[in-house]
């Protein structure tokens, strides 16, 4: 009988940069508690863009929204990679359940670091995500 494993992608430097990016926009961005937790994305030309949640009792948007949105207003519409880390160095955040669907709808092949400590990895959104709804595939062709 044979075991299967799954391999680990390690976190490449670049991918750090991204960390490094959101923990510096936590730690000097989210300041009381409406803004606990930042994102930092990497789009395809290498721009980095970071954003904020913007908690509210209505479900405010997560950090990885906001990034997507900041994203688009910078012209960057084609994101890589992204990580969320909470405040008080809290450290890697996963994205929420929204936030993977909307991910997937918007960037298919998108890398996501998540894990904690020495166990952070790159995974595809769609191993975050497995037999997922891909709602482009659900809409009418309106050709």
């Amino acid at each position: 009988m044979t075991t299967q494993t799954h391999s680990v992608d390690p976190v490449d430097p670049v991918d750090r940069e991204l960390i490094e990016a959101a923990e510096h926009t936590a730690r000097t961005r989210c300041q009381g508690e409406n803004h606990t937790v930042a994102a930092a994305a990497r789009a395809r030309d290498g721009r980095i863009v970071t954003g904020v949640n913007a908690y509210h009792f209505t479900g405010g948007p997560c950090a990885e929204l906001v990034v997507i949105g900041a994203a688009a207003a910078q012209g960057a519409y084609e994101l890589d990679t992204i990580v969320a880390v909470g405040d008080r160095d809290r450290g890697v955040v996963p994205p929420c359940g929204r936030c993977r669907q909307v991910l997937l709808d918007y960037f298919p092949t998108i890398k996501v670091i998540v894990g904690a400590g020495d166990r952070v990895r790159t995974a595809l959104i769609t191993e975050l995500l497995p037999e997922s709804y891909v709602w482009a595939d659900h809409q009418l062709d309106t050709e």
